[in-house]
C-alpha cells in the first residue's frame, strides 16, 4: 500500500481510504457480514483510513463500522466521521451528534472529525452555532483529535473556510470531470499551500466513471497503448496529484477492493505520462459532452416527501443521453420507476417542486427543474407502450 503524510500531524495514511457510504446491501439493509468482511480485508491489506457520517445508510454506517473495528481492528486505523449541518436544529445538538457517533463507533475518540458538506449556507449556520469553539472543546476533551471539513460549495467559500481555522485536513470532490466544479484544482492547490491535507471524495463520480462507459468515452481508453480499466484510469489521475493525501472509494464489491488496492500501490504522484494525461482529457471532455445531470448518486436528497427516487431518475436519464438506447431506457424507467415491476411509483412525475431536497444536494443541482425534464422525456405514453410490450413478451 502507498502511504502519504498529513503535513500538520505527520500521520501516514493509506492513499486509498474506505468510504462507508455505499456498503453492500441485502434487501433494504446493509449486508452486515459481507460489509465487515470487506472492511477487514481492506485493513489487512494496508488501508488505514475509514470514512463515515451520521446520515450514511440511515445512520447505520457508523454502527456497522464500529462492529467491523472490534477484535483489535480499531487500533490499526484512523476513523473519520462528521458533524452534519442539516441534521442540527440548535447549537446543543452538536455535542449530542458527536456523542452519538462515538457510541455507534464504539470508540472514545474520532481521529478526523469533519464539518460535513459545507457550502455558504451551512457554513454560516455552523458559525452561528459556534462550531469552531465546539471543535476546540471537543479536542480539549479528547473526543476528537483533528478538526477538518468536507466541502460542496463555491471556490470563494472554500477559501473562506480554509482561512477561518487551523484545519488539519479537508475533503473535496475531485475527479477527471470536476476540475473546475466546487473547490476544484484551484481549491486543491490552495489547501495544500496552507499545509492542509486533502482527502478526495467521489473520485469515480459515484461509480459512473468506472463502468459501462459510453462507447465514445471507452474508445479513447481502448486506443491507448496503456491498458487499464476505467476505474484505474480515473483513480490514477487523482493520485497523480501530489497535493492529494487520501482518495476515498465507496467500495462494496470484493473485486473493487482488490483492484483499487492494486492500483494504489503504483499510482504515484507525477507518474502519468503526457500521453496518458492526454488520453484522460479526451475521455473526460467526451463524457462531459454527453452527461445531462451531474448527479453522483450520493442519495443526500432522499427520502423525497413525494416518493421520487431522485438519483434513479437522473441515472436512467443520463443513460439515455450517453448511450442513446431509447427503448431500453424507457423499459428501465417504466419497470423500476413507474411501477411496472412492483406497482410502486417513484418517477419524476411525482415531484411537486417543494424543493425540500434542494438544500441537501451537494452538487447544487436544480432538482425540480431537471426532474421536469426527465418526466417530459421519459414519462408518458411512449414509456407506457414500451412497458406494455415488455409485459406482453414476458407473458407470452
Amino acid at each position: 500500500m502507498q502511504y502519504r503524510t498529513v503535513p500538520k500531524n505527520g500521520d501516514r495514511l493509506s492513499a486509498l481510504g474506505f468510504g462507508c457510504m455505499r456498503l453492500p446491501m441485502k434487501g433494504e439493509a446493509i449486508d452486515e457480514g459481507r460489509a465487515i468482511s470487506q472492511i477487514r480485508y481492506a485493513i489487512d491489506h494496508g488501508v488505514n483510513y475509514l470514512d463515515t457520517a451520521p446520515p450514511y445508510h440511515g445512520g447505520e454506517s457508523e454502527r456497522l463500522l464500529g462492529k467491523a473495528l472490534l477484535d483489535g481492528y480499531r487500533d490499526k486505523v484512523k476513523i473519520a466521521t462528521k458533524l452534519t449541518p442539516f441534521m442540527l436544529g440548535k447549537a446543543e445538538d452538536m455535542e449530542k451528534m458527536l456523542d452519538a457517533s462515538l457510541q455507534k463507533l464504539q470508540t472514545d475518540h474520532v481521529d478526523y472529525y469533519l464539518l460535513h458538506g459545507l457550502d455558504a449556507d451551512s457554513w454560516k449556520k455552523l458559525l452561528e452555532f459556534g462550531a469552531l469553539d465546539f471543535l476546540d472543546r471537543a479536542k480539549s476533551d479528547g473526543k476528537i483529535v483533528n478538526a477538518c471539513f468536507s466541502f460542496h460549495g463555491s471556490l470563494k467559500t472554500f477559501k473562506e473556510v480554509v482561512d477561518a481555522y487551523d484545519w488539519t485536513m479537508c475533503q473535496i470532490q475531485y475527479n477527471i470531470l470536476d476540475t473546475k466544479m466546487q473547490a476544484g484544482t484551484a481549491g486543491l492547490r490552495y489547501a495544500a499551500s496552507k499545509k492542509i491535507g486533502v482527502v478526495v471524495m467521489e473520485p469515480l463520480r459515484g461509480g459512473g466513471l468506472a463502468s459501462k462507459l459510453p462507447n465514445e468515452v471507452q474508445q479513447f481508453y481502448d486506443d491507448s497503448e496503456i491498458k487499464r480499466s476505467p476505474a484505474e484510469w480515473a483513480l490514477s489521475w487523482v493520485w497523480n496529484h501530489q497535493e492529494v493525501t487520501v482518495v476515498l472509494s465507496g467500495m462494496n464489491d470484493e473485486s473493487q477492493i482488490t483492484e483499487n488496492i492494486k492500483t494504489a500501490e503504483t499510482a504515484l504522484p507525477g507518474s502519468l505520462t503526457p500521453e496518458e494525461l492526454a488520453t484522460i482529457k479526451k475521455a473526460a471532455d467526451s463524457y462531459r459532452s454527453l452527461q445531462k445531470v451531474p448527479c453522483t448518486g450520493c442519495q443526500y436528497c432522499l427520502p423525497c416527501v413525494n416518493g421520487v427516487n431522485i438519483p434513479a431518475n437522473f441515472q436512467i436519464y443520463n443513460e439515455l443521453h450517453m448511450r442513446g438506447n431509447e427503448q431500453t431506457s424507457r423499459a428501465m424507467y417504466g419497470m423500476f420507476l413507474m411501477g411496472g415491476l412492483n406497482g410502486k411509483r417513484a418517477d419524476a412525475a411525482l415531484c411537486k417542486s417543494c424543493n425540500e431536497c434542494q438544500e441537501r444536494c451537494p452538487q447544487h443541482i436544480d432538482i425540480a427543474k431537471n426532474l421536469k425534464a426527465v418526466d417530459q422525456e421519459l414519462g408518458g405514453e411512449k414509456t407506457q407502450a414500451v412497458l406494455a410490450m415488455r409485459k406482453a413478451k414476458r407473458a407470452g
